[in-house]
């Protein structure tokens, strides 16, 4: 039999795609025969990844898992196989958010959603990277959902940082962070005003550092930067430093005070995790999946009013006992992590909807 996975879009350096990567890595060392066909591909992932053009017609006693977080021709594909279906479900953002800065965008988001609710009568299993996303398969009427973490490639994280940057940014401000794209949901224009605050209230030695991708939503990162200017907040108090290589991005993590999250949806968050792995203390907003991820792990904030947020920023960059509180309380969240055998519990899920051996 063969356990094959379909992913949309395999990018190098996707969270998606280094899963789908790993989980073929690990069916095969279990001595199942197991592909990944996508419908488009970064040049030099041919031998990672194969076009969906190339899916060979599986039988009654294949699986095919189904990663889903856009719409695409794979879903009536994946309907229509006569195989087992599982799929892992790393969430749509609800289209309300792109409705004012990117109508296409957010049509295509209602598609996804529609696409979504039109696999719930066939899929076997569902898993889903965060209990949040689990509860978005129940309440569509999923069954046989279970919680199944993101994969992280922890060894990632322990290769050299850039040193010429973090001297760059270890400097006598206070670095507040965030990692994500630019992106509506994310807020970005309220890590701003908490910008501002901070600068004119509590010291103008101060510097918001974002970092992630400015193309997705390019009116949505116009109007942000210009709203960053109209706040008369200068290019080194506000830095928009885009999608960075991995050195970099190890070296702005070490060398900033706080990450701050305003994100009014996220379905998992990977940055929350890696703030934890360089031992940075996290203050986050209560929405969707963070406090999932996040678990004990920073402070969870129920209001994003700027003087609140920016007054608990610079307490958690400052006061030494806080911030020893939640290094620790992040290395335990990190460790609890980490011990869960996601290998061995997908096999068991997948035993169960027909996973000869």
């Amino acid at each position: 039999m063969r356990i094959d996975q379909l992913v949309p879009a395999f990018h190098r350096g996707d969270a998606v795609g280094d899963e789908a990567f790993e989980l073929k890595q690990f069916l095969r060392s279990q001595g199942h025969a197991s592909e990944i066909y996508c419908l488009t591909r970064d040049p030099g992932l041919e031998d990672q990844a194969k076009l969906f053009s190339e899916f060979p017609p599986p039988s009654r006693a294949d699986i095919i898992l189904l990663h889903f977080a856009l719409p695409s021709a794979l879903t009536v594909a994946l309907i229509q196989c006569p195989s087992k279906k599982a799929i892992i479900y790393h969430n749509i953002t609800p289209p309300e958010f792109f409705a004012d800065s990117d109508p296409h965008m957010a049509n295509l988001a209602r598609l996804g959603r529609a696409e979504l609710q039109s696999l719930q009568p066939h899929v076997d299993l569902c898993l889903a990277d965060s209990e949040y996303n689990r509860l978005e398969l129940d309440e569509l009427g999923f069954r046989n959902t279970h919680v199944f973490p993101l994969f992280i490639d922890f060894a990632k994280y322990e290769k050299p940082m850039s040193e010429f940057l973090y001297n760059m940014f270890r400097d006598d401000r206070t670095n507040i962070l965030f990692v994500g794209r630019i992106a509506p949901n994310k807020k970005i224009e309220k890590l701003i005003k908490v910008a501002f605050y901070y600068k004119k209230y509590i010291s103008p030695l101060m510097r918001l550092i974002i970092v992630g991708k400015t193309k997705t939503f390019p009116d949505y990162y116009d109007s942000v930067v210009r709203m960053a200017d109209e706040f008369y907040l200068k290019s080194e108090e506000v830095r928009f430093l885009g999608h960075v290589p991995d050195q970099e991005l190890f070296a702005l993590y070490r060398a900033s005070d706080v990450f701050l999250s305003l994100s009014e949806h996220e379905g998992f968050c990977l940055p929350l995790v890696e703030s934890m792995i360089f031992d940075l203390p996290i203050i986050a907003l209560n929405s969707t999946a963070v406090p999932n991820t996040l678990g004990e792990a920073g402070i969870l904030i129920n209001n994003s009013r700027p003087d609140y947020v920016a007054e608990l920023v610079d307490v958690a960059a400052h006061d030494t006992a806080l911030r020893q509180r939640l290094i620790e309380s992040g290395r335990r969240e990190l460790r609890s992590f980490k011990e869960f055998k996601r290998e061995e519990f997908l096999l068991q899920q997948l035993k169960k909807i027909g996973l000869a051996g």
